[in-house]
Order: C-alpha cells, then sequence, then structure tokens
C-alpha cells in the first residue's frame, strides 16, 4: 500500500514549511531512513526521512515552495498503485487548504508576470534560508524578482544575484541621499518586538554586583590541562561554570524561576535554563529543559548543542518560545561589556547579564593588598513578581556560588 509523505509540524505555533532541497527524484528507489528532502521554518532547518521502502511515486511540491504543515508532499509505494487520492487537494487532514502544485518552471512563470516594487507595507516573500544567504552576502533582495511560487525569493535567485548584486552595506549617495534603507529580516522583527513588549508591559529594575572569580579560573586552567593531557573529555567554560551555579542559586531562590502571568505566578519545581545565543539569524534564546537535574559535565555538554544547534538554524522551535524556559542567562563578558542591562524575555521574571572579567584592587588579608579578578553580574527583574529585597539576595547567592564554587 502507497505512503504518503506529510510535511511534519515543527513547533506549535509553526504553520508552513519551505522545501529547500529534494534529495530524491520521483522514480528513485527509496529505502526507510533515506533523507527525501531538507525543509526549514523562519529559524531552524531540517531534513525528511523516509517513513518506508518502496518507489517514490510522486513529489507535489517543487524547491522552494511553501507548503502548509501535515500536507502530502510525496508518495512512495510500487509501480502502478493509485496516486490521485494521495494528491494535496484530496488530504483529509488539510481539505480547506488550497496546495495546487507549482508550475515545473516557476523562473519562467514569473518572468512572464507584470513585477511591481513592494511598497513599504508589503512584505517581501523570501524563504528564510535565501534571506540569510542575502545578508552574509550583502545582496539587496527587496527588488529580485523572485522565481519561487507566487513570486517568493528563493535561494538560487540569491545565488544568481550573487556575482553583481549592489552591495548596500557601504553605498556610494546618489539622488542627494546619504543612506540606505532596508527591511528588517524576520528574525530581527521577532527580537524587536518581542523587547519592545519586554519593556512595555513590565516594571524591569537592574541591579549590578561583582563576584571573586578566582576559583573559577583556577578550574578552567585545571581543565585545559587535563584537555591537553587527555584526561579531561569535555570542555567546560567559564560560561557553563556560572550557568551552574546559577541553577544552584534558583533551587535556593525559586520565586526567581518562574513566570508572571498577570493574575497568578508559576513558580516551577524545576529549572529550565534558557542561553542567549547570537548568530548569523539574529538573537536565539534556546532552553536546556531540566537542567537544574543535570551535573556540569552534562550541563555543558547541553548548552554547546542548544547554542550549535541554533547557529546551524537546526534548533527545535519549541525550545526557542520564550515559556519554555524558566530562567535566561546572557554573557557579554566575551566582548568586554562590563555592564548592562538584559531585557527580561517575557513572561520569565528575571534574567542574568553576565559582564567581562576586571583586576580590581582588594584586601588578601593580613593587611595585604593585590589585585583580584571580578566578573561583573547585572540581575534585571521584574518588580510585578520579585521585590528588591529578595532580587538583592537571589543576586547575592549567585556571587557566593560563584565564589564558593569547587571543580
Amino acid at each position: 500500500m502507497a505512503i504518503p509523505v506529510l510535511m511534519p509540524k515543527q513547533g506549535q505555533s509553526v504553520e508552513t514549511c519551505i522545501i529547500t532541497r529534494w534529495f530524491k527524484n520521483k522514480g528513485d528507489r527509496i529505502e526507510s531512513g533515506d533523507i527525501l528532502f531538507s525543509y526549514e521554518t523562519d529559524k531552524a532547518a531540517f531534513e525528511m526521512e523516509s517513513p518506508g521502502n518502496g518507489i517514490l511515486l510522486e513529489t507535489f511540491f517543487d524547491e522552494g515552495a511553501e507548503v502548509p504543515v501535515l500536507v502530502n508532499v510525496a508518495v512512495i509505494g510500487q509501480p502502478g498503485e493509485e496516486i490521485e487520492s494521495f494528491c494535496p487537494g484530496n488530504n483529509p487532514l488539510k481539505e480547506s487548504i488550497t496546495t495546487a502544485k507549482p508550475e515545473k518552471d516557476p523562473e519562467h512563470a514569473a518572468e512572464s508576470a507584470s513585477f511591481t516594487k513592494p511598497s513599504a507595507d508589503t512584505r517581501i516573500r523570501i524563504s528564510p534560508r535565501a534571506r540569510l544567504m542575502a545578508e552574509e552576502k550583502e545582496i539587496d533582495y527587496e527588488n529580485l524578482r523572485g522565481s519561487g511560487p507566487g513570486g517568493r525569493i528563493i535561494l538560487g535567485d540569491i545565488e544568481k544575484a550573487a556575482s553583481g548584486a549592489v552591495r548596500t552595506i557601504k553605498p556610494v549617495p546618489s539622488e542627494g541621499t546619504d543612506y540606505t534603507e532596508q527591511p528588517l529580516s524576520n528574525v530581527r522583527k521577532l527580537v524587536a518586538k518581542a523587547m519592545h513588549a519586554s519593556l512595555q508591559n513590565s516594571a524591569q529594575l537592574t541591579h549590578h554586583m561583582s563576584a571573586d572569580v578566582r576559583r573559577l579560573l583556577e578550574a578552567r586552567r585545571k581543565i585545559k590541562e587535563g584537555l591537553a593531557a587527555g584526561t579531561v573529555k569535555q570542555d567546560i567554560t567559564l560560561n557553563d561554570m556560572i550557568c551552574w551555579c546559577v541553577i544552584k542559586a534558583l533551587k535556593k531562590f525559586p520565586e526567581a524561576n518562574s513566570h508572571f502571568l498577570g493574575e497568578s505566578l508559576r513558580t516551577f519545581n524545576k529549572v529550565h535554563l534558557a542561553i542567549a545565543v547570537d548568530t548569523k539569524r539574529g538573537l536565539m534564546v534556546p532552553a536546556i529543559r531540566n537542567a537544574g537535574e543535570m551535573d556540569l559535565v552534562q550541563l555543558s555538554m547541553e548548552l554547546k548543542s542548544a547554542a550549535e544547534s541554533c547557529r546551524k538554524g537546526s534548533i527545535d522551535p519549541e525550545l526557542i518560545k520564550s515559556t519554555a524556559a524558566s530562567f535566561t542567562v546572557s554573557n557579554l563578558g566575551s566582548y568586554g561589556v562590563e555592564m548592562f542591562t538584559p531585557v527580561i524575555n517575557l513572561p520569565q521574571t528575571a534574567i542574568l547579564g553576565v559582564c567581562t572579567i576586571i583586576n580590581r584592587p582588594a584586601d588578601l588579608g593580613n593587611n595585604t593588598f593585590g589585585f583580584v579578578p571580578y566578573i561583573g553580574l547585572s540581575l534585571t527583574y521584574d518588580h510585578r513578581a520579585i521585590d528588591g529585597g529578595p532580587a538583592t539576595l537571589f543576586l547575592k547567592e549567585i556571587k557566593e556560588q560563584i565564589e564558593k564554587f569547587e571543580y
């Protein structure tokens, strides 16, 4: 019996996905587990494995097509089997969605249509991967004619434009202007909306404190030596250690491990820690679920895995929702930032900003003074959910966990 291949639903908020590449062609013999095609959402990229064995009897969408989730993308079976009932229009899960298969030659179809430059209020239709390449190559895609379905700009359009595209980062002023204007990427729009909503809809206050990191630096030195000698397998960073200390502090101050829901405060029994990750697509904040139940090595591995998945675009969309985490850590120390005010990822009630290490004069005891390395800690909290006193005690607990750290 023929097997339908459905576009997976990657997260509750994802309604459509874009097919970026077909790895198999119609008529190819398919084995269960073979990669059929790759697809992506606005933030993540995935690969679809074959759900069974047989012949790829038909594909219903071409590369670049934007396909609703749970719609048949292809059908696998044996030669001569009936496939008409599997066509997207006959899909019982999505009967109300019009999913006509795009033209086999969308480029010529697009050229035959009239092209009108989008107005300022019109959303430019471009696939996430095409947008990412355009931003990397500094290509102005606003006036490009898309060859994808409905005039959507796809990866091939950007590749064709790359050699002769107008660079927009350092333009030559023309017609009396001395600036350029580019549409925001989807990720930037999402970040902008979330940050504005956070500051507009909460009462945020930031406390700053510093912690002696001599123990952390000593632990880091031992880890590096162990890596070089082959006795240590996992490269545990300073940020991993700080996150470990934050988790311990959250267990003592659960009011910071919570979501403010307007009329109620949801306090979590487990720590779901999120970290801010800077990617080419923009800022992403993946959650490490049940981080409080991990040892330091496992936590380090999970933090690295989440960050790498974000940079590759393969992170689970459910993990980058603000509701997936109970607390967030944002580390700008590697950039040399001495103090900053992180913005809360609502509905979370607090976020910790980690700053750079600065050597400061300190009393070493016995009337001896010297320079001690201190790391800056900036805690932003929602004053609707947490008062200043408990917030200060929580930040102090993080400081103490860092200063008594043992490896």
